[in-house]
């Protein structure tokens, strides 16, 4: 393991760790959180077989490994905070500990690689991982990033009215440091493609999150229930794809 401090922003650990205890409730049990989830799942359930090998990367609280496990997959989750695998641990999912830069040690073939809601926005450099993503993944296996989006019209519009400008304009330079020193990249579409197409043929680009809001918006559950139909409808077009608060890259292994 790294000797860099937790504290350092290039080491996420130690955030994540804080964050741990109160994930579920801010994120994956609010109605936005779930909605938006869902909208993953509804891509990725019909590519998944009773018996595949999925590795998660950036498991968080373990949401989606539990998930995949229903459905017949063999999860192996993994995070770089030791508190979210504690608590995936808790919910029955086989996590490790583990930076995503420090999956160039495997060397097994899943049939689907995930990062889902952000994972890889922890990661400075993509092409660094593609070449590893590659070998990752079976031939005909998947590889599904969702990743945040350069810009989040909710957001931003959100954050602007309350006069805090600094904040709504964030992603917008593809690189920020939170107020507690996290590090944080929002790589463009052809950063994405650059990193990620070669070895791959292309399934999905979706947005995710575009009439449903980020958690950080609160709305009455009906109405986001609403909204996440309309997102259904327009998940694919140019602007659903780069206003939404993620957006979502399948591939499929040569």
């Amino acid at each position: 393991m790294s000797s860099v401090p937790l504290s350092s922003p290039d080491y996420p650990a130690g955030y994540f760790d804080r964050l741990a205890p109160c994930y579920d409730e801010v994120w994956t049990n609010s109605e936005a959180g779930r909605l938006q989830r869902n909208a993953v799942w509804r891509h990725l359930d019909p590519l998944i077989e009773r018996g595949d090998r999925i590795l998660d990367l950036g498991c968080g609280s373990g949401e989606d490994a539990v998930h995949f496990e229903r459905l017949g997959g063999q999860v192996l989750a993994l995070d770089v905070s030791p508190e979210m695998v504690r608590i995936a641990r808790a919910k029955g999912v086989n996590a490790r500990v583990l930076p995503i830069e420090g999956i160039h040690t495997f060397a097994v073939a899943f049939d689907m690689v995930l990062s889902n809601f952000g994972g890889l926005n922890c990661v400075r450099d993509l092409s660094a991982l593609g070449g590893t993503l590659r070998g990752l993944v079976r031939p005909r296996g998947f590889l599904a990033i969702c990743l945040m989006s350069r810009f989040c019209l909710w957001e931003s519009t959100y954050y602007a009215l309350r006069g805090r400008f600094r904040k709504a304009a964030r992603r917008w330079r593809g690189e920020t440091t939170t107020s507690e020193g996290l590090r944080v990249f929002y790589p463009c579409l052809k950063q994405v493609r650059q990193a990620l197409s070669p070895g791959f043929d292309p399934v999905a680009d979706v947005g995710v999150g575009i009439s449903v809001p980020p958690a950080v918006v609160t709305m009455p559950p009906r109405l986001l229930r609403g909204l996440a139909s309309v997102d259904a409808r327009i998940e694919a077009s140019r602007i659903g794809r780069t206003i939404g608060d993620h957006r979502l890259f399948i591939y499929r292994r040569r």
